[in-house]
């Protein structure tokens, strides 16, 4: 019988360790072909997260960040013990000590799944990251079988505290934040090493499905969560009794709640300038790169003249829009029935509505409420002071028709604070209605030596429209093009005292006669360079291309950056070509440093994430700078390698002629700043667009206005309109920065010169039409010579009169065309204006 029971024990236990056995290597046989040709844990010893690239001013002030995954990565040592613990208690409280996967955890999730608990997960952290990293998210038991296959792997490859950082950096905590460092910023606006026990609690909360928990719509769900992670970490030793009992009496405070500024406050609103980064940016070094690289880019702008640049702009487009345009307001409304209820606010909140202007005061966001004959009174976004919220009649006197005719109740509008002050200092006068203008317009400021640009304006507002007119609008530049004509001209053998007919021309184009004028509808005979550029005289302008051959003209443009190729047309002469701002600014300043190439930059360095620079603008040579020491009183030397793009006498007598055009020309009523300026204005056909470039020694600006989609301005023009704008900005950047006058380069003298007839005059000459022109030495000036394009002069031409009619007969000179004419003594010079594409 004793043997008979042996027997039978020993057959079970036989079965049963045969049964072992059998189990042992059916599991081993799965892992082993489930382990087959799964992804190498390796490739995580390396980890390099997509995280936020950053912008960064000249000062250091963070100005703005972009990224597709809002993270910011913290290495393993710099995350802090609570918040280390407070994840484990919440996720995996055995992960000091299991190998990758807990078997308890296992055993006993699936042992509450059976008495009909709730299903929970049994994953470990280092699981979650296995998941996370190198497999799919799908549930399923060949993924689960994978994933505990690689966890094991992993925890022989790493240590705990690297798979730990691993996991805290990658995890999706809501809000677009994915780990702990961008969490903590994004809901408390703190850093990790500031944040209590609670706080760290409410974040680890979030993994287990951040949408469910979000601090105000899931507040009580999120505050039983993040009180369960601080029992656990109580229960685990991580928190003393005391600190428990009262953390967990603390309630959720939140930037979504309100209870904290969020970390953007602290930034500037989104701009053309940080925008424009992105956009280069991105195609330089790959969107991927951009928004996922962790770069640290060092801005060029000045925020103070940045302030000024789109101060400047913004007053001329709203001067000009309420001068000429009808009310238009915002084009958006809200339900009346919000008003009534007391929901205003929240549905003011979700219209995407301009909020970025600061023109003379901050501009609010209202919407109208009641509708009166003689004021209106409103409910404005924020509910500034003071109250009441009332628009008087006399507000509207810049535009037509009454309230009634003009507004609706739920109408939503801009409004400022109008005071006694200037912008809004001073006492309070009333709330003045304001509108975006739809007239447009870009503005740009760079140093002329190094190409810095410190000031961009892309338009009004760019929470309105971020297309960047000062980048992205091609238009045509009209008169402001007009310089590099001559400054062909004078690189092929011309002088500023050059004489050039202005007289009717006709133009056979192939289908059609083409009739250029000068924008006052006159001419005025044989006239110097130099008055031709600073009177901007179209005809003039016609020849003189003609004459040095409209190919060297374009290949001249080419050269400054102005075009990536011009067809050699004579329309193009007067700026018939599409171009843009950024690339009109940049070339001026080649005028304005003696002829150097310059390449315009926003950025003065990129570093990637691991602070190396992977850009620097500044490619000069500095062959001192690695030097231990130097002698006593010496500075390194700084050797410039730029390129020379036009001789430095043509730059001069250039820039010289362009001080007429502000001194006495198209830009003298608009453009006076205390130190030597030059530049030139543009007005296109029908002044459908504007222009004014200009420059000092050391600082070059432009502004271009007119409509998105061009049409007449009505009168307009770019020393009248674009003039003011440059003049406002440039008097500040004058205070700042400087300037003096302009070098004069070597190998040249002066020659005096009648401004008028071009004749040269004795060195003791003084007086209104006397200018001083600067000449190369070994080049005496011919003196005489009339140029007329080679376009012939009909006999009927009334170019001269008599004497008392402002032309006078003095000397005769044969054109290029074998005519005779005689050169006035004086041309008229009365009744012009801006010039430009005609």
């Amino acid at each position: 019988m004793i043997r008979f029971i042996l027997g039978f024990f020993g057959a079970i236990f036989s079965w049963l360790t045969l049964g072992a056995l059998m189990a042992a290597l059916a599991i081993g046989g799965i892992f082993w072909m489930y382990g087959q040709g799964l992804p190498s844990t390796e490739q995580l010893e390396n980890y390099q997260p997509a995280t936020i690239s950053r912008i960064y001013s000249g000062e250091g002030q963070l100005m703005d960040e972009f990224a597709r995954e809002r993270r910011l990565y913290t290495p393993p040592e710099q995350i802090p013990d609570l918040v280390k613990y407070a994840f484990i208690s919440a996720e995996d409280k055995n992960f000091y000590t299991h190998k990758g996967y807990d078997p308890r955890g296992m055993l006993a999730a699936a042992v509450e799944a059976a008495r009909g608990g709730r299903l929970r997960g049994a994953s470990t952290i280092t699981q979650q990251v296995m998941k996370n990293f190198l497999l799919s998210s799908d549930r399923s038991a060949e993924r689960k079988i994978k994933e505990l296959i690689l966890a094991s792997r992993l925890e022989n490859t790493l240590d705990k505290e690297d798979i730990l950082a691993l996991y805290l950096n990658e995890i999706f905590l809501g809000q677009n934040s994915f780990g702990v460092t961008a969490a903590s910023q994004t809901y408390f606006n703190k850093t990790l090493d500031e944040l209590a026990p609670h706080e760290a609690a409410t974040l680890a909360a979030m993994p287990k499905a951040p949408s469910d928990y979000h601090p105000v719509r899931n507040y009580d769900r999120l505050l039983n969560r993040r009180n369960f992670i601080l029992k656990e970490m109580y229960e685990n030793g991580y928190i003393t009794e005391d600190q428990y009992l009262s953390e967990r009496q603390e309630p959720i405070r939140s930037v979504q709640n309100g209870d904290f500024e969020s970390f953007r406050s602290a930034m500037p609103r989104r701009d053309y300038f940080t925008d424009e980064i992105r956009r280069q940016l991105s195609r330089d070094f790959g969107e991927e790169e951009f928004f996922g690289g962790g770069l640290t880019i060092r801005a060029t702008v000045d925020p103070e003249m940045q302030e000024i640049a789109a101060w400047s702009l913004r007053k001329a487009l709203e001067d000009y829009d309420r001068a000429r345009s009808p009310w238009r307001g915002t084009g958006k409304s809200i339900d009346p029935a919000t008003i009534d209820n007391g929901t205003w606010e929240e549905a003011l909140g979700e219209l995407r509505v301009a909020r970025d202007i600061d023109l003379n005061g901050q501009w609010y966001v209202a919407v109208v409420d009641q509708i009166g004959s003689n004021e209106m009174t409103l409910k404005i976004e924020g509910q500034p002071e003071p109250q009441p919220w009332v628009i008087p009649r006399s507000d509207t006197s810049w535009f037509r028709g009454s309230f009634a005719d003009n507004f609706e109740r739920g109408d939503v509008i801009h409004v400022r604070r109008m005071t006694d002050g200037e912008g809004s200092e001073g006492n309070f006068v009333r709330w003045s209605l304001r509108q975006v203008p739809e007239v447009q317009g870009g503005f740009m400021a760079m140093d002329v030596n190094t190409g810095r640009v410190i000031a961009m304006q892309g338009g009004f507002s760019y929470e309105h429209s971020t297309f960047n007119r000062a980048t992205q609008a091609t238009r045509q530049p009209g008169s402001s093009f007009k310089p590099f004509v001559y400054a062909s001209a004078l690189s092929t053998g011309f002088s500023p005292a050059s004489i050039i007919i202005d007289a009717p021309i006709e133009i056979d184009t192939g289908g059609e006669i083409w009739r250029p004028k000068n924008a006052s509808n006159q001419f005025y005979g044989p006239t110097p360079l130099r008055t031709g550029i600073e009177r901007s005289r179209n005809l003039m302008t016609v020849r003189l291309a003609q004459e040095v051959g409209m190919q060297t003209v374009a290949r001249y443009a080419e050269r400054f950056g102005v075009y990536d190729h011009l067809d050699p047309y004579l329309a193009n002469a007067l700026g018939s070509a599409e171009t843009t701002l950024f690339k009109m600014v940049s070339a001026y300043a080649m005028f304005a440093n003696g002829g150097e190439r310059v390449e315009p930059t926003l950025v003065d360095r990129v570093q990637d994430r691991w602070g190396r620079t992977i850009y620097r603008h500044d490619q000069r040579d500095c062959a001192d700078c690695k030097a231990a020491r130097l002698p006593s009183g010496e500075a390194p030397q700084i050797t410039s390698n730029r390129e020379r793009v036009m001789d430095a006498i043509t730059a001069y007598q250039l820039t010289s002629m362009m001080q007429g055009v502000v001194q006495r020309g198209t830009a003298s009523g608009s453009v006076r700043l205390p130190v030597p300026t030059a530049g030139k204005t543009g007005t296109t056909n029908d002044s459908k667009d504007v222009w004014f470039v200009g420059f000092t020694s050391n600082i070059v600006a432009g502004c271009y206005i007119g409509f998105d989609r061009p049409r007449p301005l009505g009168g307009a023009s770019g020393g009248g309109t674009c003039g003011p704008v440059f003049q406002r900005f440039m008097v500040e950047a004058v205070k700042k920065y400087g300037g003096g006058k302009f070098k004069i380069p070597p190998g040249g003298h002066f020659v005096k010169i009648d401004r008028y007839s071009g004749a040269r005059l004795p060195d003791s000459a003084s007086g209104p039409s006397v200018v001083a022109e600067y000449f190369r030495d070994g080049e005496e000036p011919i003196f005489g010579i009339v140029f007329d394009g080679g376009f012939a002069m009909g006999s009927n031409l009334p170019l001269f009169g008599d004497p008392d009619s402002g032309f006078g007969g003095q000397q005769q000179v044969q054109t290029s065309t074998g005519e005779t004419v005689v050169i006035p003594d004086r041309a008229n010079s009365s009744s012009l204006s801006a010039g430009g594409l005609y």
